[in-house]
């Protein structure tokens, strides 16, 4: 894309917004709200997959850490690859073919696994893109596999029903490479790669506002236009950043990016989304995410965790470990009693395949979605979250470890005349007491009650201590859930 060509694009933009019906303030972008496909969907599946998949060591930041001295990236690269001068993140490139990648194939299992939406990561903070773009001839459909990996996977989604969303990570890039300009590397404004390093500048401290150096104007356009980029050509349902859009330089950026989202959209007749962190954007004018973690208590608003299946890396590495999915299907009734919805993240291969751990994952929560399932989909808050024992963390990166839940810890969700009570451990004799249904609170008229996945009849019984309930004994290390159905 020309020099004139961006201008217009730019222009674009504004024209888009003078025209529509949001306009880049908060006041107008607060009349946004959460679709429905999100808020009914619940559960989502993240896609880390880039450049970053070959060394497959550490973690998805290897393109970052490989260049500071001293460190285990680094000191990994030189044992294994030579001086950075000589192999640097860019000859990573051709080794990255994904000649096994199937969009049909990863769309089939996520299909099978239950979920409802799928959010590749279109461009990570390496600035490597994962589509054919107009920007830059750094990207996927150039170079490496030589296949516009976004667009495969967004004409997929469709055909196997999940909602098609992208990721974007690139503010990040204005300081990702900027260590590799510390001693000689291939990182430099004299060498030929620069127009993919660059602008590689020191690294601020990516939490202090008031940071320096400060994102320009000139890169702050460039990411204005990737991500307008995005949006154009995939039609996205979610449009998800990470964390270092909170800077106050990109704030005219975010409102600029949202007005023009939420208009496009409402051009396309579509339902979209905006997920953030940390506050970036004003409260209510998208919706907030949740990296690792989950909030404690019911909230009022609609809300995301993105989490991952890996628990040291997002994208691939030799050594990540897996989460049990008994703790990842707990997680995902937890968060959906409290008005959130579970983005889980994968980690592919170079070669595209998916790991055998991931699949074996996915597989075992669509199982039990299958069974379950409308205790989670479409369903609503209850008057509570949640009833038991068990002491919730709140909080950012706080998922890695399982709860020793007991079978007095509940959880709750509603749909219809359905109150939906899932016995986080559920006992052997399958017998349980849900204490938030005692007689008198609520005053609802139970009619039947019912364990979802059994044709055996329940027997139950109601007073002031609490629903008492005598079910199939069965043995599960997963969430049972009794469908309470009210006249």
């Amino acid at each position: 894309m020309t020099l004139n060509q961006k201008q217009e694009y730019l222009k674009k933009i504004d024209s888009v917004i003078a025209a529509g019906k949001y306009k880049d303030n908060w006041e107008s972008l607060s009349e946004h709200t959460a679709p429905k496909w999100f808020t009914d969907g619940k559960f989502g599946i993240f896609i880390h997959w880039g450049i970053y998949s070959v060394p497959a060591f550490a973690s998805e930041w290897y393109s970052r850490n490989m260049y500071i001295q001293g460190s285990d990236e680094f000191k990994h690269h030189i044992e294994t690859y030579g001086e950075h001068k000589n192999f640097g993140y860019k000859d990573f490139i051709p080794m990255f073919k994904g000649e096994k990648f199937n969009a049909d194939e990863w769309l089939s299992l996520f299909e099978q696994a239950g979920a409802k939406y799928v959010v590749p990561v279109a461009e990570h903070h390496d600035g490597f893109q994962m589509y054919k773009s107009e920007l830059s001839h750094w990207n996927a459909a150039e170079m490496g596999p030589c296949r516009d990996v976004l667009g495969e996977l967004t004409e997929a989604a469709k055909r196997h029903g999940l909602v098609n969303c992208a990721s974007t990570h690139r503010i990040e890039h204005w300081f990702f490479m900027g260590h590799g300009r510390e001693f000689e590397s291939d990182i430099s404004p004299e060498k030929e790669a620069w127009d993919f390093y660059g602008p590689a500048m020191p690294e601020p401290d990516t939490f202090a506002l008031d940071s320096q150096p400060a994102p320009t104007k000139d890169f702050l356009d460039d990411w204005l236009l990737r991500t307008c980029e995005i949006i154009d050509k995939y039609k996205i349902h979610q449009l998800y950043f990470d964390w270092w859009i909170l800077r106050p330089e990109a704030k005219p950026y975010l409102r600029k990016i949202a007005a023009y989202y939420y208009n496009r959209a409402e051009e396309w007749g579509e339902e979209v989304m905006i997920a953030y962190k940390h506050d970036a954007f004003a409260f209510g004018t998208a919706v907030v995410d949740m990296e690792r973690g989950k909030f404690a208590e019911i909230k009022p608003f609609p809300w995301q965790t993105d989490t991952a299946i890996g628990k040291w890396s997002w994208g691939y590495t030799t050594t990540n470990q897996f989460k049990d999915p008994r703790d990842i299907i707990r997680d995902l009734v937890d968060i959906v009693s409290k008005n959130g919805c579970m983005l889980l993240n994968i980690g592919p291969k170079p070669d595209g395949t998916i790991t055998d751990e991931e699949k074996s994952v996915l597989l075992e929560i669509g199982k039990w979605l299958k069974i379950n399932g409308e205790a989670i989909y479409g369903t609503h808050i209850w008057r509570i979250a949640a009833e038991g024992p068990t002491k919730m963390r709140e909080g950012m990166f706080t998922d890695n470890d399982g709860y020793d839940y007991t079978p007095e810890d509940f959880r709750f969700t509603a749909k219809g005349g359905n109150i939906y009570a899932a016995c986080l451990q559920y006992p052997e004799d399958g017998k349980v007491t849900v204490k938030s249904l005692r007689s008198g609170s609520p005053h609802a008229v139970i009619k039947e009650v019912k364990l979802l996945g059994s044709d055996k009849p329940v027997i139950w019984t109601r007073d002031g201590e609490g629903l008492h309930i005598e079910a199939e004994p069965i043995k599960t290390r997963h969430p049972a859930v009794f469908r309470v159905e009210t006249e």
